[in-house]
């Protein structure tokens, strides 16, 4: 039976609440700041998150809402100058403490160090993005928490596609059979699935009516012994739990060996 000896984690909704009050603000920040009209509402921005990284969303977006656009020749040096804006204001929004991480990740990965368990990322956000949440959230030493942070366009495809969770496993130098994704989207369940990963889905508000067929388990959040997360599918049990490393091994562990 395989040991479990990796998790690797998403960011954006997993590891922290980012988008709806993070991404989207920011999104809109550079969007005034280039003087343009648009507005990405919390619902607007809902259905865009079906496409994953901040540029192929404004590409999305224009082919929606301003197809012409799209004919013009200068269209993606204008689509990486928006992106880059927003990506500024967003690191702004994270040093000033407004976006923390969700309630059980510090306690899983303090748990998974002391267990000898090794830490990786692997996003489609920018590298940049994910810096800056973890030393807003977890100190200056955050991003060497994990000892693999695969992000953006490291890899030619963004998810559904398996690739950036496959440059994660190839950066660890461990087979998909000893890691464990964990996520928040139908889309990262796909990626992860699509590298041979077994995945746990904790969801959000974006996400929680997406189908997440293939995952180990799908709960609510990682929970704290206070305020356990509820289980909305998976493990033959039902309620509520909190997420920790003798959790996270026995369902490993039941799916390896069944």
């Amino acid at each position: 039976m395989q040991e479990l000896r990796a998790l690797i984690f998403d960011v954006d909704g997993t590891l922290a609440d980012t988008e709806r009050d993070g991404h989207r603000v920011a999104f809109n920040q550079a969007f005034a700041e280039a003087r343009l009209d648009w507005h990405w509402s919390v619902e607007r921005y809902g259905e865009l998150l079906r496409v994953t990284g901040g540029k192929e969303r404004i590409r999305q977006y224009l082919s929606e809402d301003h197809p012409e656009m799209l004919a013009d020749p200068g269209i993606e040096e204008r689509i990486r100058a928006l992106h880059a804006a927003k990506t500024r204001h967003y690191v702004r929004l994270l040093e000033g403490g407004s976006i923390p991480l969700r309630p059980g990740v510090r306690r899983l990965l303090d748990q998974a160090e002391q267990a000898g368990i090794r830490l990786a990322i692997a996003t489609t956000t920018t590298p940049e993005n994910v810096t800056a949440l973890l030393r807003a959230t977890l100190g200056e030493d955050g991003p060497w928490r994990f000892e693999v942070i695969s992000a953006g366009d490291v890899v030619p495809e963004k998810k559904p596609a398996p690739d950036i969770f496959t440059h994660a496993l190839e950066a660890l130098g461990l087979p998909p059979e000893a890691g464990l994704a964990l996520e928040d989207s139908d889309n990262g369940v796909r990626a992860a699935r699509g590298a041979g990963l077994a995945v746990v889905v904790t969801t959000n508000d974006y996400t929680r009516d997406q189908d997440f067929s293939g995952a180990l388990a799908v709960l609510d959040g990682f929970g704290e012994p206070e305020r356990p997360a509820r289980v909305l599918a998976g493990p033959p049990r039902s309620g509520s739990v909190v997420v920790d490393v003798p959790t996270l091994r026995g369902w490993f562990a039941a799916r390896t060996s069944g």
